[in-house]
């Protein structure tokens, strides 16, 4: 997409899209804040169970360090709210069930699942920082200590 934020230090152009809750999320509403906006493949799989519960572990330490948390997948808004209560997430979800923000960010990706192509989310993390800057961004994403990682990057922001 001809907006993507593909360099680090550009602008992110603003968006809005659904999420928990019956919110939506406004990219402008988050101004003077940092923002981690972690993409994931799908609600209840295992890679994306762990990585969530990780920072909903360390949500606290988010927000002492002036951060404001997202995670971001195609699946549907219900599925999203299970998903959000079972593991007691205290952030919201967002849905982006036609690939809006996935292509902003150029997240969807070929991969190999059982021995086929098929197209999906490359887990991957962005860091905007409060003037609306990407300021770091992680794709290809191992989840084993992932989220302490990006915690200790937004920390050293502030």
């Amino acid at each position: 997409m001809a907006d993507s934020p593909s360099a680090l230090n550009c602008q992110v152009p603003e968006f809005s899209a659904a999420m928990t809750g019956d919110q939506m999320f406004q990219l402008s509403d988050y101004a003077g804040k940092t923002l981690v906006i972690y993409f994931y493949p799908k609600d209840n799989t295992p890679g994306c169970t762990t990585e969530s519960m990780a920072f909903r572990d360390l949500h606290q330490q988010f927000q002492q360090a002036n951060s404001a948390l997202f995670g971001i997948s195609r699946d549907s808004l219900r599925s999203h709210e299970g998903f959000k209560n079972k593991l007691g997430l205290p952030f919201e979800l967002i849905s982006d069930p036609d690939e809006t923000l996935c292509n902003l960010f150029d997240v969807m990706k070929m991969k190999n699942m059982y021995g086929k192509q098929a197209r999906g989310i490359e887990r991957s993390t962005f860091v905007i920082d409060g003037d609306g800057k990407l300021v770091k961004e992680w794709r290809g994403v191992k989840v084993a200590g992932h989220v302490d990682e990006v915690l200790e990057f937004v920390s050293a922001q502030t």
